[in-house]
C-alpha cells in the first residue's frame, strides 16, 4: 500500500472513505469528529502560550462540529476560548449538535457572528466549511473568510483552508489564508494543487485510525512525489561503462536569436547523465553553441531536411527550445513529426503541434498554462482552473505524457497522475522549461520509460531549483540549476 501521505484524493472519496468507517467497522461519525477535534487540539498546544486566548469560528455543518470538540478541549486545558458561530443552533444537525451540546454542556457558549470579530486573538481556528462547498461564497461566510485574513493572528484551518476548492486548489469567491491546515482520512487533492500553496500552509494529516481496509480497492487521484522517489527511480551505473551506454540526446531548437534556450537544454540533458548530446540549431549561431560547453555537439542545419541524418544517432529527441515560429522552425517539426525515436516536446514545438494536433505514444509533452491552453483550444485561465481535468485531457487527446509546469507540477501517464511535491517561487522565471525538457530527455536516454522519466525528470528539476535557491528564491536564474542537478542526480 502506498503511505497515506503521499495518496491525494477526490472529495467524494474521501466520503466514500469514511462512510466505509462507519458502515463497516461501527465507528460513528461523532468518534471520528472527537478524534479529528484531538488531532487539531494538538495542533494548537504546539502554538500556545498557556495565557492564550483562541478563537474558533464554527459553520455549519461537520467542519463546525469538528470546531466544538477543539473548543472544548482547549477550554479543559484551561486556555481561553471564544465560539463563533455562522449557524444558528436550531439549523445544527447530526453529530455536529452532538458536539454544540458538548460544548455548552462544559459551559462554553456560542456567540453568533454578526460582521466583526474579536480584537486581536492568539489563534484563530477555521471550522467554518470544509469539503463540502460547491459555490462561491457569500454572506456572512464570505465577510467572515475576509476578516479572518486581515486578522494578525495565525489560521490553524480543519480539514480545509474555508473556500478552497477541495479539487482544484481554487479559492470559490475567496478563501482563509491559514498558517497550518490539519486535515483528515486522506489528503485532499486541492491542498496540493492550483493556488493551495498560497492558502494551505504546513499539512499535517491523520487517518484518525481508520482501518487500512478502506483505503484498498480506491486508488487515490493522484500520487504526490517526494525527492526520496530520485534514487528508487535512477538506474544503477555498473563500473564497467562507457558513453554510448547512456543514450545521446538531440535538441533541436535555437532559431535565430534564441539559442540560449537549446543550449541550456542540452547541458541539463549531460547534467544528468546522458552519454552524448547534439545539437541541431541555425547556422547563424551552430558555432557558438558550444563555445564554454565544448562537450556539447553542434551542427547547423539550413532546413528539416538536414536533420534526417542527425535521426540516426540519437535516442532522445528534444523539440521545442527556441524553436521559433517561422518557416526554419515548421521545416524541422515537419521532420519531427512521425519519428519513432522518444521525444520530449516544449515550447514553439507545442504551438505548432496545437496548430495540426497529433496522437503519438512516443513523445513527453511540458506545456506551462499557456501551451496547454493551446493544446486544448482554451485560455490559460481555464487550465488553470482545473489543473488535473486539464492534464489529464490533454494526454488523453496527444498520448505519451503530458506534464502540466507550474506549482505543483502534474504529470499524467496512461498510469495515473503524478503530482510534483517539490519546487518554489523563484523557478517563475525564463528558461527553466528548458532546462526540464533537457532533464527528462537525459533520463530517457539512460533508458527510463516515459512516465518514470517524466515523473523522476520534473521531481530532479524541482529538487534542484530548491537547492539552488537556499533563503534566496528572488532573482534566480535557470542556469543556476545546471550544477545542482548533478548533485541531486548522485544522492
Amino acid at each position: 500500500m502506498i503511505e497515506l501521505s503521499r495518496c491525494l484524493y477526490t472529495a467524494s472519496q474521501i466520503r466514500a472513505i469514511e462512510q466505509a468507517v462507519t458502515h463497516d467497522y461501527d465507528v460513528t461519525g461523532y468518534t471520528l469528529m472527537k478524534r479529528a477535534g484531538q488531532t487539531v487540539f494538538d495542533a494548537c498546544r504546539g502554538r500556545l502560550e498557556k495565557d492564550a486566548h483562541i478563537l474558533v469560528m464554527c459553520g455549519p455543518g461537520n467542519n463546525g462540529g469538528d470546531g466544538y470538540v477543539v473548543a472544548r478541549l482547549l477550554q479543559e486545558s484551561d486556555y481561553s476560548v471564544q465560539v463563533m458561530s455562522l449557524c444558528v443552533a436550531e439549523k445544527l444537525e447530526g453529530d455536529a449538535a452532538l458536539a454544540r451540546d458538548a460544548w455548552e454542556e462544559a459551559g462554553g457558549k456560542v456567540e453568533a457572528f454578526h460582521g466583526a470579530l474579536p480584537e486581536t486573538p492568539d489563534l484563530i481556528v477555521d471550522a467554518m466549511l470544509g469539503t463540502g462547498l460547491e459555490r462561491n461564497l457569500e454572506g456572512d461566510l464570505l465577510v467572515a473568510v475576509q476578516l479572518v485574513n486581515e486578522s494578525p493572528a495565525p489560521v490553524i484551518a480543519v480539514d480545509i483552508p474555508t473556500g478552497l476548492n477541495s479539487e482544484t486548489g481554487i479559492p470559490m469567491g475567496s478563501a482563509v489564508i491559514a498558517r497550518q491546515t490539519v486535515t483528515f482520512v486522506g489528503l485532499k487533492l486541492g491542498l496540493f494543487i492550483g493556488l493551495a500553496a498560497d492558502y494551505c500552509g504546513a499539512v499535517l494529516i491523520d487517518d484518525l485510525d481508520s482501518p487500512e481496509g478502506v483505503y484498498k480497492g480506491l486508488p487515490p487521484a493522484a500520487i504526490r512525489s517526494e525527492t526520496e522517489d530520485i534514487i528508487d527511480y535512477l538506474p544503477a551505473r555498473p563500473n564497467v561503462c562507457q558513453k554510448g551506454d547512456f543514450g545521446h540526446v538531440l535538441v533541436v531548437g535555437g532559431d535565430a536569436g534564441l539559442s540560449g534556450a537549446a543550449r541550456m537544454s542540452a547541458e541539463a540533458a549531460a547534467r544528468v547523465g546522458s552519454g552524448l548530446v547534439s545539437v541541431a540549431t541555425h547556422p547563424l549561431h551552430a558555432a557558438f553553441i558550444n563555445m564554454d560547453r565544448p562537450e556539447i555537439m553542434s551542427h547547423g542545419i539550413e532546413s528539416g531536411k538536414e536533420l534526417l541524418p542527425l535521426f540516426k544517432n540519437a535516442s532522445v529527441v528534444v523539440a521545442g527550445p527556441g524553436l521559433g515560429r517561422g518557416k526554419w522552425a515548421e521545416g524541422c517539426w515537419q521532420e519531427l513529426l512521425g519519428i519513432e525515436t522518444p521525444m520530449v516536446v516544449d515550447a514553439d514545438a507545442l504551438n505548432l503541434l496545437a496548430k495540426e494536433p497529433t496522437h503519438q505514444d512516443n513523445w513527453v509533452l511540458t506545456p506551462h498554462p499557456g501551451e496547454a491552453g493551446r493544446l486544448l483550444g482554451v485560455t490559460a485561465e481555464e487550465i488553470q482552473s482545473d489543473r488535473l481535468k486539464s492534464v489529464i485531457t490533454i494526454q488523453a487527446r496527444y498520448g505519451g505524457v503530458a506534464v502540466l509546469k507550474g506549482s505543483g507540477s502534474l504529470i499524467a501517464s496512461s498510469t495515473g497522475v503524478v503530482v510534483c511535491g517539490a519546487g518554489n517561487p523563484g523557478m517563475a522565471s525564463g528558461g527553466m522549461g528548458d532546462v526540464l525538457t533537457g532533464v527528462i530527455a537525459g533520463l530517457l536516454a539512460q533508458g527510463l520509460p516515459l512516465d518514470e522519466a517524466a515523473h523522476i525528470g520534473v521531481l530532479i528539476h524541482a529538487h534542484a531549483g530548491d537547492l539552488a535557491a537556499g533563503e534566496a528564491p528572488r532573482g534566480m536564474l535557470a542556469t543556476d540549476l545546471l550544477a545542482r542537478l548533478r548533485e541531486v542526480v548522485n544522492p
